[in-house]
């Protein structure tokens, strides 16, 4: 009999970035990357674990916004073509590098992976939600959803209208695409505040996650900390994040993703290889950018990039298969050591963003193919778990107020709130103002209630914590500013037209085609309470 769970959870998000007005949006290419580096690996580990007989059991978000664009056909069809140009290139490099003998066995490997990727993107014809439902079906995943478009749902309680509308779309969303209601939600950034759960609770949702000091602070203090979820007061339940087994995973510093043997993020193709021969793979402007082809391993610390040496798969899975065993290891003293003290089988909540495994750790996929076939055949200590199953088999908990906590730099909301950023909140603020006062009209006709429909979209775009995020991390940060930028522009220009009774109806409908999320949505979520 195990002692214990441990509980593996995925967040899968990236903003809404689709640009049908332009041929060529770098930051399109976002998605692009994670799905040939991140959710297709993930769902190829996962048939692969079914066909062996592994009943894995994880717990993964799945964002609106990335739900909406990986079922997008103008997204899926760039993302094809993105693809072939893949492919195109690693042809190139085989032909190219024919006397280098490292290098080459490099492409041809990389020329499999895209094969692989080409071949598992075509069976279920671009719609890689349907291959993650299938595992939903089977009760292997259990898929939750997020805030609508991941707004920072402390910064907005001023308006509670707006807070209830990121749930509600969201939950809505979700019974669309996946047929059934979200049984749980990861709070955007994990942020939380008190009150929250009560709309929580009113949208049909079970549980939720926040970082380990939301649990460790609650009131009354909970017996268990964070090795045990606790119910609010309204029912719904709280997970609390473990600091621990996450460090050792996320932490390019002290976790596994540091190794030597791992392949280097940062040495690129496409900023290495002569120009005119790489330059019809770039940027069309010409200029270089990540092609996702890396020849490198990390090597060891403090090597410059000159300094890193050629990668080598083979000796990668290696390192990953121990680190695998590592982190089993660790999860059974962990679970057994809780155990004793408690006197109850603890849960160890392991919370990551999806895209660590793939993108940013290339190996991480395999990590979690090892991970879940060791913790099947190797050891007896702990159950794989997903929440909604544990919740299931444990109805009975200690019930306290969680404390108000993110899982941002201290804890708190300051990543979100910061110099940087902070001119974005007064006109978010009232631009929800506006919102919740036009959701109290009664539309004249369809074209003012298209109107409504795309404000309250122009609105929920505007609100995305990415924006913030990216303009805090100092990356790409002109791009946040037009888009944070450009979704207020589009909403007060339509609350101006709204009252003015003036609908400018050509210009609707260019707007309607380029921020086409939520094409069910119903203005009236943002109704007072």
């Amino acid at each position: 009999m195990s002692t214990g769970y441990v509980a593996l959870v995925l967040h899968a998000h990236l903003p809404f970035v689709r640009h049908p007005e332009s041929d060529y949006v770098l930051e399109e290419e976002w998605l692009y990357e994670a799905i040939t580096e991140t959710y297709i690996p993930l769902l190829r580990v996962f048939e692969g674990l079914k066909q062996d007989g592994v009943d894995f059991k994880i717990t993964m978000s799945m964002t609106p916004p990335l739900v909406s664009m990986l079922r997008d056909s103008l997204l899926q069809e760039r993302y094809d073509e993105h693809l072939a140009k893949l492919q195109e290139l690693i042809e190139l490099e085989i032909e190219h590098n024919a006397q280098n003998g490292h290098v080459k066995y490099l492409a041809e490997y990389y020329q499999g992976e895209f094969k692989a990727t080409r071949e598992y993107w075509e069976r279920y014809k671009g719609d890689l939600v349907t291959a993650f439902k299938q595992f939903q079906d089977s009760n292997n995943i259990d898929i939750i959803t997020c805030g609508a478009t991941h707004g920072y749902l402390p910064l907005m309680k001023m308006y509670p209208q707006a807070v209830w509308a990121q749930i509600q779309v969201a939950v809505e969303h979700y019974e669309e695409n996946f047929g059934r209601p979200p049984k749980g939600i990861w709070l955007p950034e994990c942020a939380y505040f008190e009150g929250l759960e009560r709309m929580l609770a009113d949208a049909g949702l079970r549980y939720f996650l926040t970082d380990g000091h939301g649990i460790l602070y609650a009131r009354p203090r909970p017996r268990f900390g964070t090795y045990a979820p606790i119910f609010t007061e309204t029912g719904v339940a709280a997970f609390g994040r473990d600091h621990e087994s996450s460090q050792q995973v996320w932490s390019s510093e002290v976790g596994y993703p540091g190794a030597a043997e791992y392949r280097e993020f940062y040495k690129d193709l496409g900023w290495e290889a002569e120009y005119d021969y790489i330059k019809p793979f770039i940027m069309p402007n010409g200029q270089r950018k990540n092609t996702g082809i890396k020849y490198h391993k990390i090597t060891g610390r403090g090597l410059g990039l000159g300094d890193k040496q050629l990668y080598d798969p083979y000796w990668a899975r290696e390192k990953t298969a121990e680190h695998a065993s590592n982190f089993m290891f660790n999860r059974e003293r962990q679970v057994q050591h809780l155990h004793d003290m408690m006197q109850r089988p603890p849960i160890v909540v392991s919370p990551y963003d999806a895209e660590l495994f793939g993108h940013w750790w290339y190996e991480g996929p395999w990590f979690i193919d090892y991970l879940y076939r060791k913790s099947w055949f190797d050891q007896g200590t702990y159950d794989m778990t997903h929440l909604s199953d544990y919740l299931r088999a444990n109805p009975v908990q200690q019930v306290c107020r969680p404390s108000q906590s993110s899982w941002g730099h201290k804890g708190f909301h300051e990543y979100w709130l910061n110099e940087t950023n902070t001119w974005i909140y007064p006109h978010l603020h009232k631009a929800a103002e506006r919102m919740i006062e036009l959701s109290n009209r009664e539309a004249e006709d369809e074209l003012e209630s298209k109107a409504l429909n795309q404000a309250a979209r122009e609105l929920l775009l505007a609100q995305s914590s990415d924006w913030a995020f990216i303009m805090r991390t100092g990356t790409m940060v002109p791009y946040a500013v037009r888009r944070t930028r450009s979704h207020l522009m589009r909403f007060n220009k339509l609350y101006e037209d709204i009252n003015i009774g003036k609908i400018d109806s050509g210009w609707l409908e260019k707007v309607e085609y380029m921020d086409n999320i939520f094409p069910n949505i119903n203005y009236r979520a943002y109704r007072p309470l």
